[in-house]
Formats: structure tokens, C-alpha cells, sequence
């Protein structure tokens, strides 16, 4: 009789981490988080072991972290990116911390949670193969994330660190935060509100919490991820405009103010995946509809109250 699988999840007190920690329950694994916050009462999981550590204090993560693990997901790292220094030492001092530790430890599988923002300039649709370049890549988070991919593979490839590195598009669902995308539009059109938006030209892809989970899973299982960079998304960008409208239509009501919003310096006008490699390697295609998907979390909002 096999022995129930220990997960760590860093970072799982939030929107993926929830996802990924209640998932893990329904299979039955041991589920540990490790996050610098205590979950907010809408991500808490009666069976879940919570504990509260800064993943850049190597030296407290090290006591923290007193036990193996089969699977490690890393989804640390400072949320709000206006702190460059915090923002650039969470995401890549902290990988760094969790993988010193980690080759100690006979781990089954560490997957490292990167960024479509990885590809810096790079034309879509975005390819694994893509040479990223670090000059490229104008935000501080972009570039931490991209040295903490380039650690990790490189890990693999000397000491065999049996990692995969999943580079995420736009995740949405229930529990996200309120300040997301998504969310904002949301409750400006549950509110039937004015709410001032760009002038959504640009081109996003967005995935489903449940397909991202599940994409998650297979790279923890699926042994020809080992040492790979894979891509998740839909593979199907849609302008930003339209998804507005259609959250827009579902919701009945709402009045954007398209062009309010100037776009950044910096902002990608098309930004979205080839999706074959994670076919290829893990088995995996998102299920689940942007439509679909979408009335789902619009439904989950106007129950919980946004």
C-alpha cells in the first residue's frame, strides 16, 4: 500500500495556491503552505498545515521546512510589484532558498510557477524555444522570474534537480483577488458602474483556474516534464475589449469607459502562447471554455459579494 504524497506549496495561501492546495486534498496528499501571510478566511482549508515564513530568511525557511516532500510548487513571491527590491528578492533569492534546500532532500518533483512576461519582446504566439533575453524584459518581476527559471534548468542539467518550470498566461476564476483584471470588470458591471478602462486593443490569453490546477498536477506526476519549460494558456488570445464586452453581456450591465486608461510604456500589444509543448510533454489542453469559465466566476462574485 503506497504512502499518501506530501505536497509543499509555497504560496498557497493564494488564488492558485487555494486551488492547488484543495485539488491536492481531493487526492488525498498531505498539504503544507508556506507563505509570508495567514490565509484570508475565503482561501482557508480546514486540513491544510499553514505555516508563516518569509522565503527570502533561507535561514527560518531552512528550520520551517524541517521535513521531506514529495512534490514542492513554488507560487511565492510579493504580489505587489511597486516594491522592486522586495518584488525581485521573493521571487528570485526565494527560488534560490527553496532549491538549496531542496537538493537535500529526496524530492520527487519542484515545479517552478514562471511568467509569460519571461519573453520579455518576444512576438507571439510565444514559443519555449524562444531564447529569452534579459535586456528585453522591462519589470523587475519579469526579470526575477526569468533568472529563476534559468536556475532551475540549469540545476537539472548539472545535479539532475528534477524540476519543470510552468510559464502561466492569465489565470482567472473564483477567490482571486479583487484588484485582478477580471475581477475589476467584474464588479464594475455586477455594479452596473462606470469603470474606466484602455482602449482594449490589446491581444491576452487567458486560462481557467481549474485547467491551470490541472496542468500543475501533470507536471508533478508526469516525469517527461523533468527539466522542461512548458507553456499554459489557451493558446486563443482574445482582445481585451472583447472580453470586456463579454463580461459586459453575461453580467447586464456595466458601462467601461474604453481609452480612460493609457497603456503603459511598456505594455506587450499581443501576448499569448503556443500551447503544443505541454500536449507533448505533460498530456495537458485546457477543458474548460472561456465562456464557461467565465459565467463561473462571474456567478462565484455575485454570490460572495464583490
Amino acid at each position: 500500500m503506497s504512502l499518501k504524497k506530501n505536497i509543499l506549496i509555497v504560496g498557497g495561501t493564494g488564488f492558485i495556491g487555494y486551488h492547488l492546495a484543495k485539488k491536492s486534498l481531493q487526492k488525498g496528499w498531505k498539504v503544507t503552505s508556506v507563505s509570508s501571510r495567514s490565509p484570508k478566511k475565503i482561501r482557508y482549508l480546514k486540513k491544510v498545515t499553514y505555516i508563516r515564513c518569509d522565503i527570502t530568511k533561507k535561514k527560518l525557511l531552512t528550520k520551517r521546512i524541517n521535513k521531506p516532500f514529495d512534490y514542492v510548487v513554488n507560487l511565492g513571491g510579493y504580489v505587489d510589484h511597486s516594491n522592486k527590491k522586495r518584488t525581485f528578492k521573493s521571487h528570485y533569492i526565494g527560488c534560490k532558498n527553496l532549491t538549496e534546500i531542496f537538493l537535500k532532500k529526496k524530492t520527487l518533483s519542484f515545479v517552478q510557477i514562471g511568467s509569460s512576461l519571461e519573453y520579455g519582446s518576444s512576438n507571439s504566439p510565444q514559443k519555449e524555444s524562444i531564447k529569452c533575453n534579459l535586456k528585453s524584459i522591462k519589470s523587475v518581476y519579469g526579470k526575477a522570474k526569468l533568472l529563476s527559471s534559468m536556475h532551475v534548468i540549469n540545476l537539472f542539467r548539472k545535479k539532475k534537480f528534477p524540476t519543470t518550470v510552468l510559464r502561466l498566461y492569465l489565470v482567472y476564476g473564483p477567490r482571486q483577488d479583487t484588484n485582478r483584471f477580471l475581477p475589476i470588470i467584474i464588479s464594475g458591471c455586477i455594479k452596473n458602474k462606470k469603470f474606466p478602462c484602455s482602449n482594449g486593443k490589446q491581444l491576452r490569453d487567458f486560462v481557467y483556474i481549474d485547467d491551470a490546477i490541472d496542468a500543475i498536477i501533470k507536471s508533478l506526476t508526469n516525469k517527461n516534464s523533468r527539466g522542461q519549460i512548458i507553456n499554459i494558456g489557451s493558446g486563443k488570445p482574445k482582445k481585451i475589449l472583447d472580453v470586456i464586452e463579454k463580461v459586459k453581456k453575461i453580467s447586464k450591465g456595466g458601462y467601461p469607459q474604453y481609452g480612460m486608461f493609457k497603456l503603459r510604456k511598456f505594455e506587450i500589444p499581443k501576448l499569448y502562447p503556443n500551447v503544443k509543448k505541454a500536449k507533448n510533454k505533460i498530456n495537458w489542453s485546457p477543458k474548460i471554455t472561456f465562456e464557461k469559465g467565465l459565467k463561473s466566476t462571474i456567478k462565484f462574485y455575485r454570490n460572495y459579494g464583490i
